[in-house]
């Protein structure tokens, strides 16, 4: 009968032991977490007060989650008043949600479009098309990939 009390006493001392690894690694995952997801649940960014970096001439990213240099990602980008990016394709698709301004899509073939706030824009990886910003007002939006980012300029056939 001695014998059921030492089990009991083990399993719990190695019970505890199993909790504290565990919070321990969680705590290392926590610090090494990027700046803004240290937890998992509520994150909030502000499209004005995030830090943004240019990607390209014209076009600059504050990233929310993931890593666009390496592979899925959310952020805001923004693209100056007037400018033009030329014919182009991403690697990617990517899904944007325009907040201000607008964002114009020039695609290869058809109409181009006018995308403004509250407006959702599905682009496929691959497909050919020109983007910019409003004149007056640039763009302003929400961007998200399944991938990371790339732009591949496309040079029209010389005729």
């Amino acid at each position: 009968m001695k014998f059921v009390p030492i089990v009991i006493a083990s399993l719990g001392t190695l019970l505890c032991a199993g909790l504290l690894a565990a919070s321990a690694v969680q705590d290392k995952k926590e610090k090494e977490a990027p700046k803004g997801q240290e937890k998992k649940g509520l994150l909030f960014v502000s499209s004005e007060k995030g830090e943004y970096k240019e990607m390209i001439p014209g076009a600059s990213r504050c990233v929310i989650t993931g890593d666009p240099d390496k592979g899925a990602y959310q952020g805001f980008t923004k693209f100056d008043p007037g400018v033009v990016h030329a014919l182009h394709t991403h690697p990617h698709d990517l899904d944007i949600v325009v907040l201000k301004g607008a964002y114009i899509h020039r695609p290869e073939k058809g109409e181009e479009q006018r995308v403004g706030p509250g407006c959702f824009l599905h682009i496929p990886a691959g497909d050919r098309h020109a983007s910019g910003g409003d004149a007056k007002e640039g763009a302003l939006f929400f961007e998200q990939s399944s991938g990371k980012f790339g732009v591949d300029f496309v040079e029209k056939d010389k005729k």
